[in-house]
């Protein structure tokens, strides 16, 4: 992925593409922050670990352009979802609904799931596999409902 990231962001500034380049640009120091706090804790950053921060990048650019709409500002709104356009194009394909419900019913089979208390194994399951595909904030909340919770 940093490969794809370098040659990206090359390619951006012999294009011209000023935004995309500053949003390469922006993924690439997250990335270096993440390295460096990885290296202090004896560790290195993986792909799964990319996706992740990815995905929060995301989804900070987007709570920041509701409310940049919400209080008037279209421009900057319109802004912030340019830069989740470049991110969302590192990210792998979302799971549908579908694909997501299947997902979670096969790793409660999978972990043996019966109660609230096994949430967090049904998690984790899911992460391990699902990683950059899939919204774990919503997915949560699926979880409980299937667990009965």
């Amino acid at each position: 992925m940093r490969e794809r990231f370098v040659n990206d962001m090359k390619e951006a500034m012999k294009s011209g593409d000023k935004a995309r380049l500053s949003t390469i640009r922006l993924i690439n120091a997250a990335l270096k922050d993440r390295d460096i706090e990885a290296r202090g804790q004896g560790k290195t950053v993986s792909d799964d670990d990319i996706l992740a921060l990815l995905q929060k990048m995301v989804k900070s650019r987007q709570e920041s352009a509701e409310i940049y709409e919400k209080n008037g500002r279209p421009e900057l709104a319109a802004g912030e979802r340019a830069e989740i356009a470049v991110i969302s194009s590192y990210l792998p394909q979302a799971l549908s609904a579908e694909e997501a419900d299947a997902a979670i019913k096969a790793a409660i089979a999978e972990t043996g799931a019966a109660t609230m208390k096994d949430m967090g194994k049904v998690v984790a399951a899911l992460k391990a596999k699902y990683t950059g595909r899939m919204d774990f904030s919503k997915v949560s909340a699926q979880v409980k409902a299937a667990l009965g919770g």
